[in-house]
């Protein structure tokens, strides 16, 4: 039995599927990824000042500029779900209860239909008022070059979780992880934190099936039941087949 037969196997016998994704899950749309080799952390930006609590805090107006050029917001429109995010979304179609914990800011998941995503770093298509709170969606955003509020003209701030802030939903993605029947970690590196504490939670839980697929190797590849290196997307095209029988 191969692995593509392996993961086919786990997927069709379970009713519960955890899946975290990461940057890795979005390339395939056009998406940099920021941490991997060619991603954005390799160029001289200094990207953990810039995109922090401290340096909105300072320099709103200037911390909007880097933001929309950093994800590319030029070009928001054209990213759309690709075969990765879709077969999440056909698992649930099969009647699988699935939990994204994604790591990505796109909202590809949601765009994909999958009902359950906890997006753990927040969201680039909202930004809230500091002052009123009033919620505003990516039409209002892509208006100016430095969106403010229409009651108060406060410069508004970015849903997206900065360094220096707090992640979102993680009571409910260690509740998902630990009562699943299946953990998928899904084109990341499991190197940022808490989230990639998320497999530690469950290394000795036998009954639950744990499965990576990512790039390049991890450190965290021996938590895992299933490894395999290579992209998602030609993973799940593997997969798919055996899936159908």
């Amino acid at each position: 039995m191969n692995v593509y037969e392996q993961l086919a196997q786990v997927l069709t016998k379970v009713k519960k599927i955890t899946v975290l994704t990461g940057a890795g899950i979005s390339t395939a749309s056009g998406l940099p990824d920021f941490r991997s080799r060619g991603g954005l952390y390799d160029n001289d930006l200094n990207l953990e000042s810039i995109l922090s609590e401290s340096y909105f805090n300072m320099n709103p107006k200037l911390f909007w500029k880097y933001f929309k050029d950093i994800f590319r917001f030029d070009a928001i429109g054209q990213y759309e779900p690709n075969p990765g995010h879709q077969f999440l979304k056909e698992l649930e179609n099969m009647g699988k209860e699935v939990t994204i914990i994604t790591q990505n800011v796109d909202g590809l998941h949601r765009k994909a239909g999958s009902t359950n995503v906890l997006e753990v770093h927040g969201a680039l298509d909202t930004a809230k008022c500091p002052k009123c709170r009033q919620n505003y969606g990516m039409e209002h955003l892509l208006k100016e070059e430095i969106p403010r509020c229409e009651k108060d003209g406060y410069i508004l701030k970015t849903d997206v979780v900065l360094f220096e802030g707090r992640v979102k939903h993680m009571e409910e993605a260690y509740t998902s992880t630990c009562e699943t029947d299946a953990f998928l970690a899904l084109g990341t590196s499991l190197n940022v934190f808490p989230v990639k504490e998320l497999p530690s939670y469950i290394r000795n839980a036998s009954h639950i099936a744990k499965v990576i697929i990512n790039k390049e190797p991890t450190m965290s590849d021996g938590m895992f039941d299933i490894v395999i290196h290579e992209d998602i997307v030609l993973v799940f095209n593997q997969v798919k087949p055996y899936i159908a029988k």
